[in-house]
């Protein structure tokens, strides 16, 4: 009987997320006019030729930066973890 209340709750949580990502219309953006400041102004104001690297690099650097810090974090954990496992392997087997 678990195993029926288990995979409900999963199917609900996999409902949830799904169906908000399923009625997204990913094929027109909505328009803004922080798009055309981008195009306008990106190349005078940075000095860059690619406006997607101006726009990671000099517009959301820190949002940028935020996100490398947490995969970096994330990387480092998980590395962590293995060598603690695998340090663990070599103790058994002596």
């Amino acid at each position: 009987m678990k195993q029926y209340i288990k995979a409900a709750v999963l199917l609900v949580l996999l409902a949830a997320f799904l169906v908000p990502t399923l009625s997204l219309d990913f094929g027109n953006p909505a328009e803004t006019s922080l798009d055309d400041y981008f195009i306008r102004y990106g190349q005078e104001q940075t000095g860059g030729n690619n406006i997607v690297a101006d726009v990671l690099m000099d517009f959301r650097g820190f949002d940028t930066l935020g996100e490398a810090t947490v995969l970096l974090t994330a990387v480092l954990a998980v590395g962590l973890v293995f060598r603690r496992l695998h340090k663990e392997e070599e103790y058994e087997y002596e």
